[in-house]
């Protein structure tokens, strides 16, 4: 009987020691083969748990990204772009003043409610009174008021045309286009220039004559002249063959031809290839 009693203590002991002390055997031969296939269970149980959370956390990562992009996604679309169309003779410019040539690009000027005046924004005249003022007071976009100096103004757009500020004048772009082209009136001043009705003889035996001087006086001049305005760069040229060379360097075809012509065909030519360049390059603004 103890006989007995001691194999069945020596059987059961190993299987006692291994689930108290989670230490298995290094074989499962004598383990009951229900226990063998239910520690089997749990390590592939165990084994896809792993699995399961890898691949969580792989597809976590990306979220991550996208949710730090979403800020600037949302700033686009406050701020959508306008569309761009061709300039054509129905295109009509906003009224106000363009500080510089980027706020005409933008077509997107100071409207006149912004400006500070007592003048009535409303008068066919309105803008010929407020730039014949050296200072133009204008609320900001965060109503703060700003000073601008009148002759550093770009131009100002009237009934949706275009004036552009030349010789201390604003005059209209008559032809517009990548090329356009305007005639302005510029006053020129030539000091130092002898005038021969300002002697006067009464003084020649006076004691501060001196008959070696000449009376001076300061003449003014007004031209009417013609100028090039190149809507890529906001550049202000003559009109004349040297300009249209360079600005016809940008289309090498056009350029090639206008070279070949003689002198005498140039300068009669110099409108047709501007036309020409305007029609192979549209000017564009952003639409409303």
């Amino acid at each position: 009987m103890r006989n007995i009693l001691f194999f069945i203590l020596l059987a059961t002991c190993p299987l006692v020691f291994a689930q108290e002390g989670d230490i298995f055997p290094d074989t499962l031969v004598d383990l009951p083969q229900d226990t063998v296939m239910e520690l089997a269970n749990q390590d592939t149980v165990m084994e896809l748990t792993g699995q399961d959370m890898e691949v969580e956390l792989t597809e976590q990562e990306p979220v991550e990204e996208l949710t730090e992009q979403e800020p600037v996604e949302e700033l686009i679309e406050q701020e959508p772009l306008r569309p761009m169309v061709a300039y054509s003779p129905d295109f009509e410019f906003r009224d106000g003043l363009f500080a510089n040539f980027d706020m005409v690009k933008e077509n997107y000027p100071i409207p006149p409610a912004r400006i500070v005046t007592d003048e009535d924004i409303f008068d066919r005249a309105f803008y010929d009174k407020i730039t014949a003022l050296k200072e133009i007071v204008i609320y900001d976009e965060n109503g703060v008021k700003q000073v601008l100096n009148t002759e550093n103004i770009w131009g100002y757009s009237r009934n949706g045309i275009l004036y552009i500020n030349v010789g201390s004048a604003f005059h209209r772009i008559s032809f517009m286009g990548s090329i356009s082209h305007f005639v302005a009136t510029v006053t020129t001043y030539n000091p130092n220039t002898y005038d021969p009705y300002s002697y006067n003889p009464y003084y020649s035996n006076s004691y501060y004559y001196n008959r070696y001087s000449m009376p001076q006086s300061n003449v003014t001049s007004t031209d009417l002249r013609q100028y090039l305005l190149d809507f890529e760069t906001g550049d202000v040229m003559e009109y004349d063959t040297e300009s249209v060379e360079v600005l016809l360097m940008k289309d090498p075809e056009l350029a090639d031809e206008y070279h070949s012509l003689r002198s005498r065909q140039q300068k009669q030519m110099k409108f047709v290839y501007i036309r020409r360049f305007n029609e192979k390059h549209p000017l564009y603004f952003p639409g409303d």
